[in-house]
């Protein structure tokens, strides 16, 4: 039996190797957004309702039909590409560890995301909602808001990385409305609590793995996700993700061109009282390729207290969580996470 600790509590599974079985992917959902743009409620609807199958019985889905322009994304792959392919004394010029919130780049084994585990083997340059130090909540000691931090021998960078996380937020607030119809809640339930989300991006390098590999030290280890959800983007064809399903199995997640991943996270969990999934990942490159990917953790209002709804909790399933903010929540999980993030809130 493998143990995983998450946020959530203790995760078990009784699979062991680094295989996933390669199944026809439509065993993780396909979903297509595009009637959540329609006028009639009832073609929302059932988008939710698809929506809600697949986060209940799975936890992850593809995502078609989102608006988001490939050309968007094309040009964020595009930057993310060139920006690993800099030497890493230039890289190292921005590390996280040197950021008050958690912005920048983090070289190889600098995140650990299995806490069993030896150091994930990834590259990553991470950003989030780009807020002046002298703002109000930066100064109250919000040590997640802030300023983003850019590469100055790349002017080139931050626009494409900007843009693409611009339409991320948007597609996040669309994803959060079928989310509540789902929940049998009213459509913008979620609102007032995504104002100003805790949400951060990455652009991740996965070099590949050859020869003998270490279980305990792979491309990203086991781990659920800290935030509401998480809209992935995989570059090209390269496999890699892999996802554990409900018999214990890991299952390969592979790119679909034109398509998001999305993912539950910790925060949904307990919100909905574990109705919806919060599902075990990782993440393997054993193409012979470089992999790229682009993770989007959408979260909401760092002030927002994470309790299960009212509708989630009956005799039969009573509360499973304590009350927490978003910020400790997540807060908490990154010093779990990463080592000087736990040195800084000492």
């Amino acid at each position: 039996m493998n143990i995983v600790r998450t946020g959530n509590g203790i995760r078990n599974f009784t699979g062991t190797g680094l295989t996933a079985r390669k199944v026809d992917f439509t065993e993780i959902p396909q979903i297509d957004f595009a009637p959540m743009a329609s006028d009639d409620i009832a073609d929302r609807l059932k988008v939710a309702a698809e929506l809600k199958d697949a986060c209940v019985n799975v936890g992850f889905f593809y995502l078609k039909n989102h608006r988001v322009p490939q050309e968007v994304i094309d040009a964020t792959f595009g930057a993310a590409k060139r920006y690993f392919a800099t030497s890493l004394e230039e890289k190292m010029r921005l590390h996280v560890a040197k950021s008050t919130n958690h912005r920048g780049y983090g070289p190889l084994l600098e995140e650990n995301t299995d806490p069993t585990a030896k150091g994930d083997l990834h590259e990553a340059f991470d950003l989030s909602l780009d807020i002046p130090a002298d703002d109000p909540e930066v100064l109250a000691g919000h040590t997640l808001h802030g300023p983003n931090v850019w590469p100055e021998s790349m002017p080139n960078f931050r626009e494409p990385l900007t843009r693409y996380y611009d339409e991320m937020i948007l597609l996040g607030r669309r994803i959060f409305q079928a989310f509540a119809l789902a929940l049998e809640l009213d459509e913008d339930f979620f609102a007032p609590m995504i104002k100003r989300p805790g949400s951060s991006m990455r652009v991740l390098y996965y070099p590949p793995q050859e020869g003998v590999i270490d279980e305990k030290q792979i491309g990203i280890g086991a781990h659920s996700d800290y935030e509401c959800f998480t809209i992935l983007a995989q570059g090209g064809d390269v496999e890699a993700l892999q996802v554990l399903n409900a018999k214990g199995e890991w299952i390969s997640a592979p790119p679909i061109h034109g398509a998001f991943v999305v993912n539950i996270g910790d925060q949904m969990a307990r919100w909905s009282n574990d109705l919806f999934k919060s599902t075990l990942h990782r993440a393997i490159n054993r193409s012979g390729r470089e992999r790229y990917s682009i993770p989007f953790f959408y979260g909401c209002d760092y002030a927002t207290v994470l309790t299960p709804l009212p509708n989630c909790v009956d005799g039969e399933h009573p509360a499973k969580y304590e009350p927490v903010t978003a910020y400790e929540y997540v807060s908490g999980r990154f010093a779990e996470t990463y080592g000087y993030f736990k040195k800084e809130e000492a």
